[in-house]
């Protein structure tokens, strides 16, 4: 028994010390790195990351920032290893074992690098270019400017245009994937599109409350949560989130304490973390995703700007942005266990050790 409990000490202080939490600060074009609970380290000259998004694939890192870069950065060392310009402003990105694929703004085209960032291809669409994701050997993206969403497929070494889908909507803004199925959300329009890329059959969905009252706008599909048979869906406009089922049908209205933007599940799905706009920023909302009721309400000094759930550990990593703190909750008792000064904290990302 005894030798059998040594065995699992050791197991999850293994699993508690491989994760890594990477904060972006804005401020400074830096990313603060985490570990056992601790500021350990800081990568420094990212270039503007006031929409930095870190991705992380086997073992590496990866950094898109505003003004145009992707930054490959070693998690275990934290330091960088390339960086490249893909254009003056980019948006997405998505990563796979063969490839990085960049979705940009301004200039306005898809670039397509292999995992060491070396350019392979470049689509020029036109447009701005949003929602790309990546499904088997496809790679799918919308243009805002041109109301489609182009169908790239894989043979090695490059990409060919697959099939190309006209007034899909007016301006597509955000997509998701799901079960193979490409969603899409549109600034002007007051449906979905979902594009199932088994069949590649695209159709126009629209989605209403029980009293037939239509969900016209919704935040980036980035801020959802699928949970089993459930979607999650924060309201614009209004203090709720909705509950969906995978077929967009309307399950129930959710009463929050204020205008909700974010939605993030926990790793075994049972809880969802909701994060509000305007004077509700301090506040974040704890939601039984089985009961569908609000189960906390914690409540902070500064603006909170996002929020991440560890895999390896009973911990919520908040960041507290006028504070300039990161807090991390223990999610059983909802007591903050730790309280780490990093300056103006914005997204949190965590590195596991391995995908």
């Amino acid at each position: 028994m005894i030798k059998i409990l040594l065995i699992a000490v050791i197991f999850f202080s293994g699993c508690s010390i491989k994760e890594k939490v990477f904060v972006v600060q804005r401020s400074d074009s830096s990313l603060a790195v985490i570990q056992n609970h601790k500021l350990i380290d800081k990568i420094k000259n990212l270039h503007d990351l006031s929409h930095g998004v870190v991705k992380f694939y086997e073992n590496n890192g990866y950094v898109i920032t505003r003004d145009g870069f992707i930054v490959k950065f070693d998690p275990k060392s934290e330091k960088v290893l390339k960086e490249y310009k893909t254009s003056k402003s980019a948006i997405g990105f998505v990563i796979n074992k063969e490839y990085v694929a960049v979705a940009n703004y301004d200039n306005k085209s898809v670039d397509i690098l292999d995992r060491d960032l070396n350019k392979i291809q470049t689509f020029d669409t036109g447009s701005k270019n949003v929602g790309i994701k990546i499904y088997k050997d496809y790679l799918v993206f919308s243009l805002m400017d041109k109301d489609e969403i182009w169908v790239l497929k894989y043979q090695k070494p490059q990409f060919k245009i697959f099939k190309k889908f006209k007034d899909v909507g007016v301006a597509p803004f955000d997509a998701m994937i799901t079960d193979g199925k490409y969603i899409v959300g549109f600034f002007k329009s007051s449906h979905f599109g979902v594009l199932d890329l088994h069949d590649m059959n695209y159709k126009k969905i629209d989605i209403t409350t029980e009293d037939k009252k239509p969900v016209l706008k919704v935040p980036h599909f980035g801020f959802w949560s699928i949970s089993g048979d459930k979607i999650f869906i924060p309201a614009v406009g209004e203090s709720r989130v909705f509950v969906f089922s995978k077929e967009f049908k309307f399950i129930k209205s959710i009463k929050t304490f204020g205008l909700p933007v974010f939605t993030s599940l926990s790793p075994n799905e049972d809880k969802m973390c909701i994060t509000f706009s305007g004077k509700d920023f301090p506040v974040i909302q704890i939601l039984d995703t089985k009961s569908l009721k609000i189960i906390k309400t914690l409540k902070h000094s500064g603006k909170i700007l996002h929020i991440r759930w560890s895999k390896s550990e009973p911990i919520l990593y908040v960041s507290n942005n006028t504070d300039s703190e990161v807090l991390l909750y223990d999610t059983n008792t909802w007591k903050i266990v730790s309280k780490i000064t990093v300056k103006k904290p914005s997204g949190i990302f965590i590195y596991e050790g391995k995908r």
